[in-house]
């Protein structure tokens, strides 16, 4: 263990220097760059997300992480509390959970009622063509994890103080439905992959392989000055685009 860790922070780091490079090109350019991260409860994201800012510039890099609607937004557009979030020139912008809120834990939970559900499929691949239209670059990520390993992270957050902070009243229901959240899940892949905003899948039970691949998958999308290209290829079989195909094949958790 000590040395795949030590192995871990040593492709961290030469990944992170990478995403520096980037980042100065992505300043220097005034390119837009909207990252969302969606997954299961424990499926990873704060953990990835750490790994992606950890040494970029905190003036031009934002994590949103909203909570809970208030009143006011529950009664606005949908997609108007996450419009105020989106990137301007030269920054990036990773969302923590997003928009796509309302095709899992609202639909599974009954947050939402099934018109808000119908009105949210049937618009969102206009919105997010809209935003890439616009000249915002938007990769979505879907982090994947088996039930057995969604267990044991979610027994963490009981007993490791350091975590009791991410335990929610939800992570209660994450295992009792984890069936339906599996079909909410396949609904929302199935018909919100788009070629402008494609879904991108990452299996994600050994933490840190998931986080390096998605930090690979997402520099091997861009160009900047210096790019280490031999660094930068993704194993396809841990990361990958959407394809029903994958779910036949048990790539994707059942």
């Amino acid at each position: 263990m000590p040395n795949d860790d030590k192995s871990f922070q040593n492709t961290l780091r030469e990944l992170q220097i990478e995403l520096v490079k980037f980042q100065r090109d992505l300043i220097a350019t005034d390119k837009k760059l909207l990252v969302i991260l969606e997954g299961r409860d424990a499926a990873g994201k704060d953990g990835t997300i750490k790994c992606i800012v950890e040494h970029l510039s905190p003036r031009e890099t934002r994590v949103v992480a909203l909570s809970k609607p208030s009143d006011r937004e529950c009664s606005s557009w949908y997609f108007q509390r996450y419009v105020a979030h989106l990137p301007a020139a030269g920054e990036l912008v990773l969302f923590n959970r997003s928009w796509y809120n309302r095709a899992g834990v609202e639909r599974v939970m009954g947050f939402c009622t099934d018109e808000d559900y119908r009105a949210f499929m049937d618009t969102v691949i206009e919105f997010e063509s809209m935003l890439v239209r616009s000249g915002i670059q938007l990769l979505k990520y879907y982090l994947d994890i088996e039930r057995g390993t969604q267990r044991e992270r979610l027994a963490e957050r009981v007993t490791d103080p350091l975590k009791r902070w991410k335990r929610s009243p939800i992570d209660d229901s994450a295992q009792q439905r984890w069936d339906d959240y599996s079909a909410a899940r396949n609904a929302m892949l199935a018909r919100t992959h788009h070629p402008l905003a494609p879904w991108v899948v990452v299996r994600a039970d050994h933490k840190h392989k998931a986080r390096l691949e998605l930090i690979r998958d997402l520099l091997s999308r861009q160009g900047y000055a210096g790019k280490r290209d031999e660094l930068l290829l993704p194993d396809r079989d841990l990361i990958f685009e959407y394809d029903p195909v994958y779910l036949e094949r048990d790539l994707i958790a059942r």
